[in-house]
C-alpha cells in the first residue's frame, strides 16, 4: 500500500468517526428541541442530557484531526478547496460555537430552558450536517473552475441549482436523524427507561425509510452528475448490498424491541461499508478532476511522521472513548441516574 493510499485511509477512518459521534450529537440536539415543541420534553430530555453531558467535548477532536491531517498530506487541497468552503465553512464554524455556546450556558448557566437558546441548539444540528456535507458534493467537481492562469473560482450559483448537491444535503438530514435515533433507542432501553425508549424508537423507525430512499436518491444522482465515479461505485456494488442488509438486521431489532445494542453496531456497520464503498470507488482523486491523491503529495519522511502520528492519535481516542463509554455512558448507575454527570 503506497503512502498517498495509506495516509487518505487514516483520515477515512478519522471522517467516519466524525460521522458517527457527531450525529448522534446533531441529532439528539434536534429531537431535544423538537420534543420541546411537542410537549415531550420531559420523557426524553433526560436521556439526552445524560449522553451529551459527557461527550460534547470531544465531538469535534475527529474533524479536527481530518482537517490536518488532510492539509498535512494534501497541501494543495487548501488552494483548491480554500475559496468554496469560504461560506459553508464559515457558517459551520459559527454554528458549532453556538452549540458550544449552548453546552457551556445549559451545564453551568442558571437560564437552561431559554427558548432562543433552544431553538439555536436544535437548529444547528441540521444545519451543520447540511453545511459540511457541501465538501462531498463539491468533490464531485463541477462547481470548481480553474483558468488557464491557475485561479479557483467557485461556482456558488451552480452548486445551489444542482440537484446532485441537494440530495447530497437531504441524505445527510436524514441520516443525522436516523444515526442519532438508533443510539438513543440502544440507550434509552440501557436506561430502561420505557418512555422515552418508545418514543425516540419511533423517531428512529419513521427515519429509518427515508435515509434509505435519500442514499438510492444519491446513487443515481451521482450517475447524472458525475459518470466515472457512478461506474466505479458499480464496481463495488458488494459494499452497498452488504450496507443495505445491516440496515435491515439493525431496523429488524428496533422494530422488535430486542438486541438494541447490536443493533446499533449493524448502524455503524450500516453507514461504515457504504462510507468506505463510497471512499474506495472516488479514489485517486480528491477533487474531480484537477486533484488526486498523488499530485504533489508531502514528502515521504512527513508522510512517515504523519501516519504515525495520527495513527498513535487513533490508538489513543480510542481507548479513551472507551473508557469514556463505561464510566459514563455504559454505566448503569449513571445511565439510568443514580449517579451525577
Amino acid at each position: 500500500m503506497s503512502y498517498e493510499v495509506l495516509g487518505i485511509t487514516v483520515l477515512w477512518i478519522f471522517l467516519f468517526g466524525y460521522l458517527i459521534v457527531a450525529s448522534i450529537d446533531f441529532g439528539a440536539g434536534f429531537f431535544s428541541y423538537y420534543s420541546t415543541i411537542t410537549g415531550k420534553r420531559h420523557v426524553i430530555n433526560n436521556i439526552i442530557e445524560r449522553y451529551l453531558s459527557p461527550v460534547w467535548e470531544v465531538t469535534n477532536v475527529f474533524l479536527v484531526f481530518f482537517f490536518v491531517g488532510m492539509v498535512g498530506f494534501f497541501p494543495d487541497t487548501a488552494y483548491y478547496y480554500g475559496t468554496a468552503l469560504l461560506v459553508p465553512g464559515s457558517i459551520a464554524v459559527i454554528l458549532l460555537a453556538i452549540r458550544g455556546s449552548y453546552y457551556a450556558f445549559n451545564t453551568y448557566g442558571t437560564n437552561k430552558n431559554n427558548s432562543i437558546y433552544m431553538l439555536l441548539y436544535g437548529a444547528s444540528g441540521l444545519l451543520i450536517p447540511a453545511s459540511l456535507s457541501t465538501v462531498m458534493t463539491i468533490s464531485e467537481g463541477g462547481y470548481i473552475e480553474v483558468s488557464d492562469s491557475g485561479k479557483v473560482s467557485f461556482l456558488f450559483s451552480k452548486l445551489f441549482q444542482s440537484t446532485y448537491s441537494w440530495t447530497v444535503v437531504l441524505l445527510a438530514l436524514v441520516s443525522v436523524l436516523y444515526i442519532s435515533a438508533m443510539f438513543l433507542s440502544y440507550y434509552a432501553d440501557r436506561a430502561n427507561d420505557r418512555g422515552a425508549f418508545e418514543v425516540v424508537r419511533k423517531y428512529a423507525l419513521a427515519w429509518s425509510a427515508p435515509t434509505i430512499l435519500s442514499s438510492l436518491l444519491v446513487f443515481f444522482a451521482i450517475r447524472g452528475h458525475n459518470a466515472e465515479h457512478y461506474q466505479r461505485m458499480t464496481e463495488h456494488a458488494w459494499m452497498f448490498v452488504v450496507s443495505f442488509a445491516c440496515f435491515l438486521i439493525a431496523v429488524y431489532h428496533v422494530w422488535t424491541r430486542k438486541r438494541l445494542g447490536l443493533s446499533f453496531i449493524f448502524v455503524m456497520l450500516q453507514f461504515g461499508f457504504a462510507f468506505f464503498g463510497y471512499g474506495a470507488a472516488h479514489l485517486p482523486y480528491i477533487l474531480y478532476p484537477y486533484l488526486t491523491i498523488h499530485d504533489n503529495f508531502t514528502s515521504e519522511p512527513m508522510a512517515i511522521a504523519l501516519i504515525s502520528v495520527f495513527i498513535l492519535g487513533l490508538l489513543l481516542l480510542i481507548p479513551s472513548l472507551y473508557l469514556l463509554m463505561r464510566l459514563f455512558l455504559f454505566d448503569t448507575k449513571y445511565v439510568q441516574g443514580k449517579r451525577g454527570k
